[in-house]
């Protein structure tokens, strides 16, 4: 006799498929709902912290730089404090340059603070002189970044060129003539403010305004000025030179752009127009103010600070914040001020305080 088959072991055997999809579709269904749950994806992206700036809740940085990428930064947590190679904060260095000259690159390059967390930027008119500095900086900079010591090269460099009007004649005497003062000082808060607007990003922690011409720093100039921790804090510019008198070297102050208001300079401010400047420095306008550069005690504490209403340019250190509060460098009369010294009374309208170090020296080129 044969065995009888039940109906269902039949339809079983028959169609197959008809029992193994419900079944499937069930198993995916349940590995999809609780996947998602049992850990983190895989992504092209990796969350990354540093310095207490980039955080998974705010920061997403792409490992391929994606061309879609979004990035995430949260200001708030950006810190410009005393201890800046220690907290692994951004420096970023701006300087104007007419004119290369060695000694500035190599005392440059001697400056300690970390290269890693140092980015530069430079800025060189369209003139003859402007032309010869480009291509020197530009072979300089080629020769440190092809370091194959990662711990020489900085982490970004950026060479504008200014697109605004430059004096032709870089020549001490003829940029220095008074007569000219309003025009060369607007150009250069021009070149500032192109060179400031397009280099600093959204790690920068200080910003340090050196000057091409400044060939002589303490090669701890970075942490000795941002250890003082004030939102802008100028160095004092002085000058090596032979006293032909004494038959040796001496030194003499050189910036007279740091300085602290009188009552006979606001006097002349309130009876200027609109459209005229007070440039410090010169016989022709005598305000009287107390210079910093007079200040300078070879003897005293280099630490020593001093509460300023106006600054040079030669080695100024600012806090990044105060740059992106709205402090620039006015290229027109504001306040009767321009440039650096528009700057500082821009920022102290702002609110911040400025100072500067009268023993703490850095030395300028001698023509």
């Amino acid at each position: 006799m044969g065995v009888l088959k039940s109906p269902i072991v039949r339809q079983i055997r028959r169609r197959p498929l008809t029992a193994v999809i419900p079944v499937s579709f069930i198993i995916l269904l349940y590995y999809l709902f609780f996947s998602s749950f049992s850990s983190k994806p895989k992504s092209k992206y990796s969350y990354k912290t540093k310095n207490g700036f980039f955080s998974k809740k705010h920061s997403l940085i792409p490992r391929n730089l994606p061309n879609d990428h979004i990035s995430h930064y949260d200001l708030n947590r950006l810190a410009s404090t005393p201890m800046a190679a220690y907290n692994k904060e951004r420096i970023l260095i701006l300087t104007p340059m007419s004119r290369f000259y060695d000694e500035y690159w190599n005392n440059l390059l001697k400056l300690t603070y970390p290269k890693q967390l140092t980015e530069l930027g430079f800025i060189v008119p369209r003139t003859a002189d402007g032309d010869i500095a480009l291509k020197k900086l530009e072979k300089a900079v080629k020769q440190v970044q092809s370091s194959k010591n990662k711990e020489n090269r900085y982490t970004k460099i950026t060479i504008l060129r200014q697109d605004s009007d430059s004096l032709e004649s870089q020549l001490e005497k003829d940029r220095h003539a008074l007569s000219v003062q309003k025009l060369r000082r607007s150009n250069m808060a021009l070149a500032r403010n192109s060179l400031l607007f397009t280099t600093i990003g959204p790690y920068t922690s200080w910003v340090l305004w050196l000057d091409s011409d400044i060939v002589e720093t303490p090669p701890t100039l970075v942490q000795d000025l941002v250890s003082h921790d004030k939102p802008i804090i100028s160095s004092n510019c002085y000058q090596r030179y032979f006293d032909t008198e004494k038959k040796e070297m001496s030194i003499r102050p050189y910036d007279f752009n740091n300085w602290v208001e009188s009552q006979e300079g606001l006097n002349i401010a309130s009876n200027m127009a609109e459209d005229e400047i007070i440039v410090e420095g010169y016989s022709e306008i005598a305000t009287y103010r107390p210079l910093m550069a007079h200040f300078y005690d070879p003897n005293g504490d280099i630490n020593t600070e001093m509460a300023l209403d106006g600054v040079g340019g030669s080695a100024v250190m600012v806090k990044a914040d105060v740059h992106r509060d709205g402090a620039m460098f006015p290229s027109f009369p504001f306040y009767h001020l321009i440039e650096t010294e528009g700057f500082a009374k821009m920022a102290k309208r702002l609110g911040y305080e400025v100072f500067g170090l009268p023993n703490y020296l850095v030395f300028h080129y001698n023509e």
